[in-house]
């Protein structure tokens, strides 16, 4: 058996024109674009990636972007009056802060700081209260996304076993939060949990986010089992090799022999996260003019 390759890239580009789309109609209602900020402090390589695809496709879809790029040295007393600023101008419906900030900088602090309404990233205690209780709030756009290629692929998740491994703040624990929504049997595991293959071993869906290149294996699947790897690990550069091959927490080779679906890496879980930030945008931009979304839109 091979299993079936969940194509995030394919999802999520179809999710980012269904965004454009009502971005498009927002705009005729409100009679403004949905606008994004994003701020970055220093100058992270990895996070100067980031931030310029997310401008890119803020802008593809029919979005404004703003972007403020601080000095690395920049005093946190100056990045929260900037976010201060950002939550009191009305043509900014979302605000994400880069991470990780640099040392000085305290990023629980940040976090706090940033309206609960303008929060895309579904970071501030108060949206992930909201998402314990089941009220409406934002949700970190990873998990919705995993979420959402699960239930393209299975449809009803009512029932079926589901273990998490890994419980960040930013996957983990709000991943469970959202499949116990749909209905599952809901496993947080993580690095101290006794007997995590046999554990695993019995899921129907299994959500690998735990930071470890290849930890999971094809024996600690269930047949058939769902597979959504969330992880990004860079593996030493093989002989002659500028970089590394990236690979998730799923030994995919080996996983692809026994799971019934899998997400690759990359073009699984990853474009999603962006695909589901601008959703985020676009939801906070109705929600801020007291426009109804479009029923099933997104």
């Amino acid at each position: 058996m091979t299993a079936e390759i969940i194509d995030g890239k394919a999802f999520a580009l179809s999710l980012r024109e269904r965004v454009g789309e009502v971005a498009a109609a927002f705009e005729a209602k409100a009679g403004r674009k949905a606008g994004l900020a994003v701020v970055l402090v220093g100058e992270d390589p990895a996070s100067q990636v980031y931030v310029r695809s997310k401008g890119k496709a803020t802008l593809a879809a029919n979005m404004l972007s703003f972007e403020h790029k601080l000095p690395v040295d920049t005093a946190e007393a100056d990045l929260l009056a900037l976010v201060e600023k950002l939550n009191n101008d009305p043509s900014v419906d979302g605000i994400l802060v880069q991470l990780p900030l640099p040392s000085h900088v305290d990023e629980q602090t940040v976090i706090a700081a940033i309206s609960p309404d303008k929060d895309v990233d579904g970071f501030h205690v108060t949206n992930a209260g909201r998402l314990a209780v089941g009220q409406e709030g934002f949700v970190p756009c990873t998990p919705l996304g995993c979420i959402m290629l699960l239930t393209d692929r299975l449809g009803d998740l009512s029932g079926l076993d589901a273990v998490v491994v890994g419980r960040s703040n930013i996957v983990g624990k709000p991943m469970a939060q959202l499949l116990v929504q749909q209905n599952a049997t809901v496993t947080l595991a993580h690095s101290r949990t006794k007997n995590l293959p046999e554990v695993v071993r019995r899921a129907d869906i299994v959500i690998a986010a735990v930071g470890r290149a290849e930890m999971v294996k094809a024996d600690w699947l269930k047949p058939g089992a769902t597979v959504i790897d969330v992880g990004i690990n860079r593996l030493p550069p093989a002989d002659g090799a500028e970089k590394g091959k990236l690979v998730g927490d799923v030994a995919f080779a080996e996983a692809s022999e026994v799971a019934g679906a899998i997400t690759p890496v990359p073009g699984g879980v990853g474009p999603m996260t962006i695909a589901v930030l601008l959703r985020n945008t676009l939801v906070a931009a109705h929600r801020n003019e007291g426009i109804a979304m479009p029923d099933g839109a997104l």
